[in-house]
């Protein structure tokens, strides 16, 4: 599985993101040569190599010599519809024109049919979205992950006069996402920006396991206040499949107004979601109140998604969590043959040797079909030995 990254220091734009994509090595040929698939003339595409803090990143240009046409939510949707780009990516670009006009639909208080986008639907940016799904599709990305997204304060001037930052639309674009403030008086975050995030489902967090093949910075197009590179990074590899990671985060928080009967179900949920443990622990609270300690350890790239479970199906108002090493003996996932059948165990290799340890939903799977106490169907397992393992393959 081929897996994104897309580090915002300085924010997110269109023409960051299709900059990036290209010079992590998406061909301009195969770009212009899909884009000639849409129905708009009277554009052309520059890209240049330039330096941003000594750091070497693509920088792109979209030269429009006449006035921008403004279109609707449903010029564009045909527009798309009746182009010959590939079908990924004509959903692809629809999922993120959808973002979009629901985020303007929103501020401006209208119904979708009644979005006109002006900058964002003009063809600078119909170029960026359609070309950043062009290079998602080309890289056959499957996960696309975004560190969180720095918002800043200040003005921007766009169509409809002078708006506060972050952008009225950026504001709705990032509901649900992971952010944190800049004190700058530019705009980092754009529309355009927010919306491929959002309609190319990214997840947030730090870097996913991945054996990194390609890096690729897209240049912003202007100088930041603050001295910062105003680039954006995106790097692209192979996923990592890390069944035992070796730092972990331990996320903890103390309940005692909530049922205890949810914990099945908040447990069942999180570990959908990729904790690696949950436990819940009595304790004695405040005026004498019994409560619990629940505690969830789980992998740093699956952190945000378990806070935000955390805080849905439990009372907890807040979060305490904090990074932990730890070290974890080797294993395997398999079977043994016994009197009973095959049982599914995992064999663990400790420091006095191998041993076998039954999975208990197997376990209680045979002595249900057997019609027989689940203690006999362990004490079936105790009987083998390592030898007779045999792995998954």
């Amino acid at each position: 599985m081929t897996v994104a990254y897309v580090d915002t220091f300085s924010g997110i734009s269109g023409d960051m993101f299709l900059g990036a994509l290209i010079d992590a090595g998406l061909p301009l040929q195969t770009l212009t040569d899909q884009l000639a698939a849409l129905a708009i003339d009277g554009w052309e595409l520059t890209v240049a190599k330039t330096r941003d803090n000594s750091l070497s990143a693509t920088k792109i240009t979209i030269a429009i010599p006449h006035a921008h046409q403004h279109r609707s939510w449903s010029d564009i949707s045909t527009l798309l519809d009746q182009s010959e780009l590939h079908p990924a990516v004509k959903e692809k670009s629809l999922a993120i024109f959808s973002e979009l006009a629901r985020a303007e639909a929103t501020v401006h208080g209208c119904t979708l049919d009644e979005v006109h986008f002006h900058e964002v639907g003009a063809v600078d940016a119909i170029i960026d979205i359609v070309g950043a799904a062009i290079g998602l599709h080309y890289f056959n990305i499957d996960q696309l992950v975004s560190s969180p997204l720095p918002l800043t304060r200040g003005w921007v001037e766009c169509e409809h006069g002078r708006l506060p930052l972050p952008a009225p639309a950026v504001c709705e674009l990032v509901k649900s996402m992971p952010v944190y403030g800049l004190d700058l008086n530019q705009e980092l975050v754009t529309p355009t920006g927010a919306a491929i995030l959002k309609g190319c489902g990214s997840t947030f967090g730090p870097f996913p396991p991945m054996t990194i093949e390609r890096v690729g910075y897209g240049a912003g197009s202007r100088q930041l206040a603050n001295g910062q590179p105003n680039l954006l990074r995106l790097v692209l590899g192979a996923a990592l499949s890390v069944d035992e990671a070796q730092q972990v985060v331990v996320i903890e928080t103390h309940l005692d107004d909530w049922q205890p009967e949810g914990f099945p179900y908040l447990s069942e949920q999180l570990f959908g979601k990729g904790a690696l443990d949950v436990a819940l622990i009595p304790m004695q609270m405040k005026k004498g109140r019994p409560g619990f300690l629940l505690r969830v350890v789980a992998d740093c790239a699956a952190a945000w998604e378990l806070k935000r479970c955390i805080l849905s199906e439990s009372s907890a108002i807040g979060l305490r969590y904090h990074l932990e090493t730890r070290w974890t003996l080797p294993r395997q996932t398999g079977t043994i043959a016994t009197d009973l059948g095959e049982v599914a165990v995992k064999k663990v290799s400790t420091p006095a040797g191998d041993v076998l340890y039954p999975e208990y939903e197997d376990c209680r799977r045979v002595a249900l079909e057997k019609k027989i106490p689940l203690h006999r169907v362990y004490r079936e397992v105790s009987k083998a030995s390592p030898e007779s393992f045999q792995g998954k393959s």
